[in-house]
């Protein structure tokens, strides 16, 4: 996982989407423009959360969010999503 220099501030999450799904189950290839947004990303750096909240994601972490979160971020060359974090539905094991 790469590590960025960007601190997000309060209950902010970045994350790294992962990537789509290119085929379906069966093996039928999906064009680009029928490829849904995925909803699932790898968290790069969390923030220091609030007097009243405690972080409950770390980096490292693999989440899920919600559909339409977050603020789309391009640094250096790659994509980035941040998110507060009660748009993060699950953490998967």
């Amino acid at each position: 996982m790469k590590k960025i220099n960007i601190k997000p501030l309060g209950n902010n999450v970045i994350l790294k989407q992962a990537n789509a799904e290119t085929t379906t189950a069966s093996g039928i290839i999906i064009p680009d423009t029928a490829q849904e947004k995925p909803q699932k990303g790898h968290v790069l750096a969390v923030g220091s959360g609030t007097k009243d909240h405690k972080m409950s994601v770390k980096v490292g972490d693999t989440v899920l969010y919600s559909k339409y979160a977050g603020s789309e971020l391009n640094y250096e060359g790659d994509d980035y999503l941040i998110v507060k974090e009660s748009d993060i539905l699950a953490i998967i094991e």
